[in-house]
């Protein structure tokens, strides 16, 4: 890769990430550079992989010096980082049609969720699922979505460990990035086995990507929920859009090319 491929998968990185630290969502920017940049889809998604663990990392690291990091979210990295790993191994075998169907509509819940609950802030409140009972059971399965197909991944840990562990919008980005952070790395250990990263780009979009998830970080603590929530729900509106495009779009091109249909 020249120079200048290399400088440009560093800026797509920065901006990416930054987004996906309060939102979820970078990889709308990121597989299409890496595809433009002329990497085939597997190596397009396992590169990408590698990106996002440098973004992820960052941020988790940012959440945690700012206090906002619960300790009780460790066991939930860890199960998400196991699902991810076996979603990834999925990956051909997975049901595209039904999921490429389904999740417009469910990314479109979660922003009218993230628009209208009233009650969405700071605030803690009751747990109707208390964190252990999310490692156990919510963030396998949502480890193990990202690691088949990942849209809007991040979004979910949040409006799980909002809505139904009680945490405040602010602890609740902060344990989802730090969820995501172990599905990406699970994610990663099977791509990486099976050699399908190119570490020269992933390194490149990865320095970008831990400069612009710690800018984003830190811009989500200071503005809160005045950010948090806005970008949300434009981002999950975008994924959605993003997944009702023609047949010939981008992730109908990567999962033909890994085999599952």
């Amino acid at each position: 890769m020249t120079p200048l491929t290399l400088a440009t998968l560093t800026l797509v990185g920065f901006v990416s990430a930054f987004v996906d630290s309060i939102a979820g969502g970078g990889g709308l920017l990121t597989l299409p550079a890496l595809a433009l940049a002329g990497l085939d889809p597997v190596a397009a998604i396992a590169t990408n992989k590698l990106a996002s663990t440098f973004g992820s990392g960052s941020a988790t690291l940012a959440f945690w010096r700012a206090g906002k990091l619960e300790s009780a979210m460790a066991p939930a990295a860890v199960a998400a980082g196991l699902g991810a790993g076996l979603g990834a191994l999925a990956l051909p075998f997975a049901p595209r049609a039904l999921l490429t169907a389904a999740l417009p509509l469910v990314l479109i819940a979660v922003a009218l969720y993230f628009a209208f609950a009233p009650s969405l802030g700071d605030r803690e409140r009751p747990a109707r699922l208390s964190l252990a009972g999310f490692a156990a059971t919510l963030a396998p399965a949502i480890g193990f979505y990202d690691g088949v197909f990942g849209p809007g991944a991040g979004a979910f840990y949040m409006v799980a460990l909002v809505a139904l562990s009680g945490l405040g919008l602010i602890r609740a980005m902060a344990g989802a990035r730090f969820a995501n952070f172990g599905s990406n790395v699970g994610s990663l250990a099977v791509y990486a086995l099976a050699g399908h990263i190119l570490v020269p780009a992933g390194l490149a979009m990865g320095a970008g990507a831990f400069l612009g998830a710690r800018v984003g970080a830190y811009a989500a603590l200071r503005a809160g929920a005045r950010l948090v929530r806005p970008l949300i729900v434009a981002m999950s509106c975008a994924m959605a859009a993003k997944l009702m495009a023609a047949p010939g779009g981008l992730f109908s091109w990567v999962w033909t090319a890994v085999g599952g249909g």
